[in-house]
């Protein structure tokens, strides 16, 4: 086999190149997700939450709604094509105040999620409470994020 491709002029070696134009891109992304968990157990720590959470599929997705002061079911609504897109909005505009940021913030937060996340993760950003409010004297965090919303004030 090797001496018909020598001799018709092929030498082979195009998985060589394939290979040195593909490693590049698995190092980016492989740093990109390391960046991205290590700000997520960040910004779950801050607030109280278990790091490690930020590990586990949907589970963290979860975590996250529940900082913003959203429930977790909210986590059904992704799933829901338009819906979605209304609920990453919210979300990141939620998340934004928790962490005492604006509604400026908030639309950067979903737009450029790869750089706002490490911001609260890795800045000065303290956690103020799901939405931006702290909770009622003798309720914890979760508690609230399942009755801010609804409860009169």
């Amino acid at each position: 086999m090797d001496m018909y491709f020598a001799k018709n002029g092929h030498h082979g070696g195009g998985g060589l190149g394939i290979g040195l134009a593909v490693t590049p891109i698995i190092l980016i992304s492989l740093a990109f997700a390391l960046l991205m968990i290590a700000a997520a157990w960040r910004l779950f720590s801050k607030a109280g939450q278990p790091g490690w959470a930020a590990i586990i599929p949907f589970y963290n997705t979860i975590v996250s709604l529940r900082i913003a002061g959203r429930p977790g079911w909210w986590l059904l609504l992704m799933f829901i094509p338009l819906v979605n897109v209304v609920v990453a909005i919210i979300f990141a505009l939620d998340l934004a105040k928790s962490f005492g940021k604006g509604t400026g913030f908030g639309v950067l937060t979903f737009l450029f999620p790869v750089i706002c996340i490490p911001i609260l993760g890795f800045g000065g950003a303290r956690y103020v409470g799901p939405g931006g409010q702290s909770p009622h004297a003798g309720q914890s965090y979760s508690d609230e994020a399942s009755t801010a919303r609804f409860a009169p004030h």
